[in-house]
């Protein structure tokens, strides 16, 4: 599952059936999810260890047996902690038929009108019965399994209005706002990572002053613009090592560092291992 780019652009499914499902553990190049976003709605399920997302500005820590839902353009982000956790992607205009009934309900979550509480705790059984057995479906991918999954994502957002789990948005409020201000930024640095980035000129992108652009930007991310940036860098170089037999000074060039030893220095806090040894395990 490709998390490192900020809107992403890939196609999730088919174009006929427009549904994909990703298992991830600690051994999948995509284990961390920096900040991004995409069109499509997600569903995050929760198999072992807990896992820490934020979004709509508001962290939310899950563990095993729990589950999130992210609304389609809603960036996120995560950090696992020994976590397994696997993800259904849904466009979900694949939901509206012709049916009249089902599009009130719909346009609701589609427009935001409502906003559905992001995650789904073991104290509502209904929901999480439901999205286990929608994940079941999915995974198995057995004869029909298209039907079934449509099915039970009829029956899970009918669950979610039956169940009250969500809000109302506030008139003239969104809960986006300080994630929307800071999507340029996130942007930019998807697509400048390679290139010398300053604290100005992201402070900059938010139309904030660097000192209110700092403490808005560790809010949310629990990191430093500069921290978050040498984060980025290093699940990018993780990319090219998994994929590539490029010589390590070259990754470290590619993805932004002018120093070898301090990228060398900066992956082993980040991943506990020498580049090198990552390289090996991932390509063993």
């Amino acid at each position: 599952m490709l998390y490192l780019d900020y809107n992403e652009k890939q196609m999730h499914g088919t174009k006929e059936f427009p549904v994909a499902f990703y298992h991830v553990d600690s051994s999948h190049p995509r284990y961390e999810m920096p900040f991004h976003w995409h069109r499509e709605c997600e569903i995050v399920r929760i198999l072992e260890g807990k896992f820490r997302l934020v979004s709509a500005d508001a962290e939310t820590l899950a563990g095993a047996g729990e589950s999130f839902f992210i609304p389609s353009g809603s960036l996120h982000g995560g950090i696992p902690e020994q976590c397994v956790y696997e993800c259904l992607v849904f466009d979900l205009d694949l939901l509206f038929l012709h049916a009249e009934i089902s599009r009130k309900y719909l346009k609701k979550i589609q427009h935001q009108d409502i906003l559905i509480h992001t995650m789904a705790p073991l104290f509502t059984p209904s929901l999480c019965v439901a999205i286990k057995r929608l994940f079941t479906a999915m995974s198995g991918q057995a004869p029909g399994y298209e039907l079934i999954v449509i099915g039970l994502l009829f029956e899970w957002f009918g669950l979610v209005f039956r169940e009250e789990a969500y809000t109302c948005s506030a008139p003239r409020e969104s809960p986006l706002r300080h994630m929307e201000r800071l999507k340029p930024v996130f942007e930019y640095i998807e697509c400048h990572y390679a290139s010398g980035i300053t604290l100005r000129q992201l402070a900059q992108l938010a139309g904030m002053s660097p000192k209110y652009f700092c403490r808005c930007f560790q809010s949310i991310t629990h990191k430093t613009p500069m921290d978050y940036l040498n984060y980025y860098r290093i699940e990018r170089a993780c990319a090219m090592l998994c994929t590539t037999d490029t010589p390590i000074t070259c990754v470290a060039y590619d993805c932004g560092f002018n120093d070898c030893s301090y990228f060398i220095k900066l992956f082993k806090r980040y991943k506990h291992i020498t580049p090198k040894q990552y390289q090996m395990q991932m390509h063993n």
